[in-house]
């Protein structure tokens, strides 16, 4: 289990536990967490569950893969350092702590 902070882009923070083996995205879903919107569900099919990394956390994730890469191009103001689908991102105990903020909107 990891403990996971979501910024919502007014600032508010929501820090949650979200099980091992989900995904970034599903612990923002399971709990209620505003701005990430996940249209396609998990399928890297939209760009609606699309976050910023904290810049300390950017280089310790998975690299993307192509799929993603081209997903990442319909987010709002992506950014190439840090910005991730939380759908790619499968949760392990190597991510306590880990810090993704909102964007102002998702496509």
């Amino acid at each position: 289990m990891a403990k996971i902070t979501y910024i919502e882009h007014s600032g508010t923070e929501h820090v949650v536990d979200v099980a091992n083996g989900l995904t970034v995205m599903e612990g923002a879903r399971d709990n209620n967490i505003p701005g990430i919107e996940a249209d396609c569900g998990g399928a890297c099919a939209c760009s609606t569950c699309h976050v910023y990394v904290d810049g300390a956390w950017a280089e310790k994730l998975p690299a993307k893969d192509p799929m993603e890469e081209d997903m990442l191009d319909f987010a709002w103001q992506p950014d190439p350092a840090t910005s991730r689908l939380t759908c790619q991102i499968k949760v392990t105990d190597a991510l306590d702590g880990l810090v993704v903020r909102m964007p102002e909107k998702q496509i």
